[in-house]
């Protein structure tokens, strides 16, 4: 029996690679195991075949965009969270229906961890709930 807590794993994807490693870092260094695709196509597949405490998809992608993506995990996954991040500042509604969560890229330096922390359970510092809103 080991005293060490279970490390839950965050799956990012993203076709942008700063993005992926801005979200790492953040996610890694609150002790997360992250887990990174660079498409649509690989991201589905890690999310299929590894146990996930969530996924942070980006919405445009070349191959696929986030709401088709969204739509297909939680289709075979619908136990997964799913927190979407885009350059856009809205998305549609049929989009919202979709994913748990959805973060603008601006606003993603303040509030992509809050809203991770909500999904997953986490406690923040100083704060007495974590509101996932749109």
């Amino acid at each position: 029996m080991s005293n060490h807590p279970v490390r839950k794993t965050i799956l990012c994807i993203d076709d942008d690679h700063s993005m992926l490693g801005y979200q790492r870092a953040l996610l890694e260094r609150r002790g997360f195991t992250v887990l990174t695709a660079a498409s649509a196509r690989q991201g589905l597949q890690i999310a299929l075949a590894c146990a996930v405490a969530a996924v942070i998809v980006d919405y445009h992608m070349p191959d696929m965009n986030g709401h088709e993506l969204a739509t297909e995990i939680k289709r075979l996954r619908p136990q997964v969270p799913i927190v979407m991040v885009s350059s856009d500042e809205g998305i549609a509604e049929q989009v919202v229906n979709v994913i748990d969560a959805f973060v603008s890229k601006n606003e993603a330096p303040r509030r992509l961890w809050p809203v991770i922390a909500g999904i997953c359970g986490e406690n923040i510092p100083g704060s007495k709930e974590t509101r996932i809103t749109a």
